[in-house]
């Protein structure tokens, strides 16, 4: 177990005993390790949790963001270098979703199990909308509100968003420049996910996942919008239990 003192972690839950995989969490743009406080209440027992806590957030307030998309990666990777070395699997949400691939491609181990992403384009799609990072503050927070990539309650929220606008912004200029970068992950399924009531494209955006796995690569349609999950649907539950489980017990 690597030191809980590392700020670009946080250890939300250990297994309780002898961890049969490490499920690894990356928030969305603007988002935070807590984000996934609740995991901790349903997932199965076995399974530690972990979240990356990016620039901007907690411990990291002070920061800077990351300029380019292999700092991010290099950085991070080094903070989880003590869980890549056993079984593991990488969950994304839309800006996480990219975090989460590129990790799964930079460790490039038969360790990691499984990659869930949710919300979040494949590598092959273009953005939908570009240069919205390079608007003024108040046009690039009403360019989110239209967009519906970042949760209403940060939005809405005046001094949250003083607080956060640097780190959101660079991280929207990282999603807005990340594409084909590399080629599929190997021998790891993907669990792609999307929300019934999605209206930000990215669910359209999410058909190319398919290449980019040698193995095996799903669609899953949950209730909600495009951030269902803060609303811990019980299909999401169900889903990262039921394919870490076989996927433990199958690798």
């Amino acid at each position: 177990m690597p030191s809980r003192g590392d700020k670009r972690l946080a250890v939300l839950r250990p297994a309780a005993g002898q961890a049969a995989v490490t499920l690894i969490c990356v928030p969305f743009a603007g988002g935070n390790p807590e984000d996934f406080w609740p995991w901790a209440q349903w997932l199965s027992a076995d399974i530690d949790l972990v979240a990356v806590r990016l620039p901007g957030r907690g411990r990291r307030m002070r920061d800077r963001p990351y300029d380019t998309w292999d700092e991010l990666v290099d950085d991070t990777t080094d903070a989880l270098t003590p869980f890549l070395s056993r079984p593991h699997a990488f969950y994304g949400h839309c800006f996480g979703g990219r975090i989460a691939y590129e990790l799964a491609h930079r460790a490039h181990s038969a360790m990691t199990l499984r990659l869930f992403v949710s919300g979040c384009r494949s590598p092959d799609t273009p953005p939908e909308v570009t240069r919205v990072s390079q608007l003024p503050d108040a046009e690039f927070c009403s360019a989110l509100a239209q967009m519906g990539v970042a949760p209403g309650e940060v939005l809405g929220n005046a001094d949250l968003m003083r607080i956060l606008l640097p780190a959101i912004r660079g991280e929207i200029r990282l999603a807005e420049t990340w594409g084909h970068r590399h080629g599929a992950i190997g021998d790891i399924p993907i669990t792609a996910m999307y929300g019934q009531q999605d209206r930000t494209g990215e669910r359209q955006a999410m058909t190319g996942w398919p290449a980019f796995s040698t193995r095996d690569c799903e669609f899953v349609e949950i209730p909600g919008d495009h951030f269902f999950l803060q609303a811990d649907p019980p299909l999401l539950r169900d889903i990262v239990n039921s394919r870490l489980a076989v996927t433990t017990w199958s690798g």
